[in-house]
């Protein structure tokens, strides 16, 4: 194993962060005059970039490091996944992008409140804040899992919440000062880090493996199938036209950490075409740590690999950064992933702060007191960014206890929170676009139905086996008959 990081090493990383702090303020400086444009950017933002920051944030450290691990261990049907988006994406740009940009909406739950009033739309954003708190708590926890096996080569609790702070600093640098705006300039710096570390490997490792017929290789240990049509394969054809599918709508179409950004294009053609360029560019970078992957199974093909440290199992790719990353290009590596979980922590921020103030909070206090400005929103959406910041850091930490003492894998049940809390709100929201039917009473039945039923169909409850597509098929077909169920 490597011994920790050179001069080099902490050179580079040092400098990244530089980076971090100077167009944190470059990005910052022009002042926010209300929670709409603090959240929104006042509808102004370039196509492109949103394009770019979409793609970042739906690749976060687990994607970093979780694509390598799949085609090592399989193949490059994962890639699969990524055609089912970009039919949900045009799904979406077809069907939701004209009803939110109608509407005016800040938050995608907002358009529940004009079928089923003010309560299906608090009940859509807490359902939201519910699965995004579980799910990107344990995504910020598995990026301070790499980073703190990187930088201090071990995963102990004062170095976990060192490398926690690291990342949850990075995003507040973005986050609470400029808005949704630096955050998708942030992140445009973010996509080009972590996709030319990804680039830099996978240079170094080709031209590291010599003379070695690489095709040959994968090919006899068929590791370069890329389309699965079988029924029972967790990328097959079947699972990518279905449940799949229907998880990419949801996610990038019904949770507003993806939403807020097509939200803050300047017209529904821009945001249409923000949604599409996104999954264009996503599919090569995709490929792109696939590929890093399939290079690894070939460097490795003899070697005695044991993907364990210190009690926690760890991906091929960072057993190579562990192991086999030579001096600068490890911090390089580093500076990728931390990269790549900042884009999607920053996002989240902004997303759960534009959710709790918007939906929530606003309503209540301006029935209270309509007078209230738009300087005392601003300076509110600033604090829930701090407060969830906090709460994130704190899941963060129940994740590492958890791991530590628990048979039962809080990451793995965590991480699929968010897809059981998508059923529900596909359920509900179905029901409000292509039908009439359902009530502000049916909203809290579906919603608790479609996260309840794939919560049941989990092996660790009932010992039911069945592929987590047929899951979200189904929670969402009980989260719909519910809504059904109740006349408009």
């Amino acid at each position: 194993m490597n011994n920790g990081f050179s001069s080099l090493d902490w050179s580079v990383f040092v400098a990244y962060f530089l980076i971090l702090a100077i167009t944190s303020y470059l990005f910052s400086r022009e002042t926010i005059h209300s929670s709409k444009e603090y959240f929104t950017s006042a509808n102004q933002m370039p196509m492109f970039a949103v394009a770019i920051s979409i793609l970042a944030t739906s690749q976060s450290a687990a994607t970093f490091l979780g694509a390598p691990e799949f085609s090592y261990a399989h193949d490059f049907t994962f890639i699969g996944f990524y055609f089912s988006a970009l039919l949900a994406v045009i799904f979406i740009s077809l069907v939701f992008v004209p009803k939110f940009y109608e509407l005016k909406v800040i938050t995608v739950y907002e358009l529940l409140e004009t079928r089923y009033g003010e309560s299906a739309k608090k009940q859509a954003g807490i359902m939201f804040l519910i699965g995004r708190i579980m799910a990107s708590g344990a995504r910020l926890y598995i990026g301070a899992l790499a980073i703190s096996m990187i930088l201090f080569l071990d995963i102990t609790f004062l170095h976990m919440i060192i490398s926690i702070f690291i990342l949850v600093f990075g995003a507040l640098l973005y986050t609470y000062f400029g808005g949704v705006k630096s955050v998708i300039l942030s992140d445009v710096i973010q996509a080009i880090t972590y996709v030319s570390a990804g680039v830099i490997v996978l240079f170094y490792l080709y031209n590291s493996l010599g003379d070695v017929n690489i095709l040959e290789i994968l090919e006899q240990n068929h590791k370069l199938k890329i389309i699965d049509t079988s029924w029972d394969g967790k990328f097959s054809i079947i699972g990518l036209l279905s449940g799949w599918l229907l998880l990419n709508i949801a996610a990038f179409g019904l949770d507003q950490d993806m939403t807020q950004r097509v939200l803050s294009c300047r017209n529904k053609n821009d945001a249409s075409k923000s949604l599409i360029l996104s999954i264009v560019l996503t599919i090569p970078v995709v490929l792109l740590f696939l590929a890093i992957g399939s290079l690894l199974f070939v460097h490795y093909q003899s070697a005695d690999v044991v993907q364990n440290f210190s009690g926690e199992k760890i991906t091929i790719f960072m057993y190579y950064i562990l192991h086999d990353m030579p001096e600068g290009l490890r911090a390089l590596v580093t500076v990728g992933a931390i990269a790549a979980a900042l884009s999607s922590t920053n996002s989240v921020l902004g997303a759960m702060a534009s959710v709790a103030i918007e939906d929530l909070y606003k309503p209540y206090k301006l029935k209270q007191n309509s007078l209230l400005t738009d300087a005392y929103f601003v300076r509110a959406s600033k604090n829930a960014v701090l407060l969830f910041a906090l709460i994130l850091s704190l899941m963060a930490i129940v994740s590492y206890f958890w791991q530590q003492y628990s048979e039962l894998s809080l990451i793995g049940f965590a991480l699929g929170v968010m897809a059981f809390a998508y059923t529900g709100l596909l359920g509900v929201f179905f029901s409000a676009i292509f039908t009439s039917r359902g009530s502000k009473k049916t909203v809290p039945f579906a919603l608790a139905g479609g996260f309840l039923t794939v919560l049941a169909l989990q092996p660790y409850i009932f010992g039911i086996q069945i592929g987590f597509s047929w899951q979200i098929v189904l929670g969402s077909m009980v989260s719909f008959l519910i809504m059904q169920s109740s006349k408009g």
